[in-house]
């Protein structure tokens, strides 16, 4: 689902005129993990600057990861691999390729690519609110065509029950 563009660029002049914004992961007894800031610019280009503290180091399937690392499920945070505009003044999706993860089982050796989280975003309350979305990472496995930079597609997203995993929802503020 695309976002109306006065939605968005109400947003967008609402974080160009605050200090930058946090970003957090909410569990669903409330509790938050400040994950990363995001500074948006008047005309909607943004910079992300993921936090140090929340993650740890992790060498999972021949790759190092960041992860959060709860009791049941670790979440690992998968940088988007290809070119974004990091641009949302027409639409939060290249926000939403910045903060793609994988979770794993706390006990688990390796990752199942087929085990990926994509926050979608929404405006609510003069916030960024990101639902839970599963879908395969493979997907990103080889680089979009030419001039494709946003591969993922709605069928491609499938909504999670909040209540199945450890971190269901972001948080921009």
């Amino acid at each position: 689902m695309k976002f109306a563009a006065p939605i968005v660029l109400a947003f967008v002049a609402a974080a160009a005129a605050a200090e930058p914004q946090g970003v957090y992961l909410e569990s669903q007894d409330g509790t938050r993990v400040k994950i990363a800031t995001v500074e948006v610019s008047g005309s909607g280009d943004y910079t992300v600057e993921m936090a140090e503290a929340p993650f740890a180091d992790h060498f999972l399937s021949m790759r190092p990861f960041r992860c959060l690392e709860g009791p049941a499920k670790h979440w690992c945070h998968v940088p988007y691999p290809y070119e974004i505009a990091r641009n949302i003044g027409a639409d939060l999706t290249d926000l939403e390729y910045d903060f793609l993860f994988l979770w794993k089982g706390a006990t688990e050796y390796g990752i199942n690519m087929w085990n990926g989280v994509y926050y979608k975003l929404d405006r609510a309350d003069g916030r960024l609110i990101g639902t839970l979305h599963e879908m395969d990472m493979d997907l990103l496995s080889a680089p979009p065509g030419a001039g494709d930079l946003r591969p993922l597609r709605a069928s491609d997203l499938h909504e999670s029950d909040p209540d199945s995993h450890w971190l269901p929802r972001m948080i921009i503020e």
